[in-house]
Parts: structure tokens; C-alpha cells; sequence
């Protein structure tokens, strides 16, 4: 019986603009190195101003989720938090409404994420491109 638990951290950089990057690939490689079979793998972004959503990529829907976040949350003056950039208070929102984690089956050593799901670290704060992610595969 192999191991059931195996976490690592990488680093992405995200740019000094609002993205939507796809960290499935990273995700699948991480599970390979894991050598998981069945269980759950969790990514979670620790930081107070990025989120992970499972989103259709490529097709426009990231940058259509980008598009209502800035609609949601302008770049603004209206927000108490006020370090930073103009408007970096919305970043501080942000993690309300796109979740700093997810977590998804894995079955055979692979998500089993619907067709044209992807993962992806959103993270609309310009002021900090570089972020960390943390994957964590627990067996079943």
C-alpha cells in the first residue's frame, strides 16, 4: 500500500495584471509525482488577495470571469483597505467570492474533472505577481 498524503508548494507568476491561470497541468504533474491513485486533491493559494476556481478556460470564460470580477470589484477609491495600488482593496474582497481553495476527486490517478473544467489561480492583485500554490493529495 502506497503512501496517502503528499503535499508541495510551487511558485507562479502571475504578471502585474489580472490573470486567470491554468494550473491544471500543474495539478497532473503533481499527482504523477505523488503516484496517487484514488483520493482528493486540494489546491489552496495562501494569500489574502488571489482565489482557484474550476472554470472553462480559453474559450473566453476566464476572461470573462476577469471581466465581472472588475465590474464586482472596481479599481477604485471606495474601499477602506487602501494600501497599494488604487483599488487594491477589492483584492482583499476577492477571496470572498472565488474561494482561496478547491478540491477535486481524483480517481486512477486522475482528476475527474467534467469536460471542459479546468483550475485556475485567479488573482487580480497587481501589486504582487509572484504567488504560491499548495497541492495536497490525501488518499483513500
Amino acid at each position: 500500500m502506497g503512501q496517502r498524503f503528499h503535499t508541495d508548494t510551487i511558485q507562479i507568476t502571475t504578471g502585474g495584471r489580472a490573470a486567470a491561470v491554468d494550473v491544471t497541468d500543474r495539478c497532473a504533474r503533481f499527482l504523477g509525482e505523488a503516484g496517487a491513485e484514488n483520493g482528493l486533491l486540494n489546491v489552496f493559494v495562501p494569500h489574502a488577495t488571489a482565489g482557484i476556481a474550476v472554470i472553462e478556460t480559453g474559450a473566453g470564460s476566464d476572461d470573462d470571469l476577469l471581466a465581472a470580477l472588475a465590474d464586482l470589484l472596481p479599481a477604485d477609491d471606495r474601499w477602506r483597505h487602501r494600501h497599494g495600488s488604487p483599488g487594491h482593496g477589492r483584492d482583499h474582497v476577492l477571496p470572498a467570492l472565488v474561494s482561496p481553495s478547491t478540491t477535486v476527486p481524483v480517481v486512477e490517478g486522475r482528476m475527474a474533472l467534467g469536460t471542459w473544467q479546468s483550475v485556475v489561480l485567479v488573482d487580480t492583485n497587481v501589486d504582487n505577481p509572484t504567488r504560491l500554490l499548495r497541492f495536497t493529495w490525501l488518499g483513500a
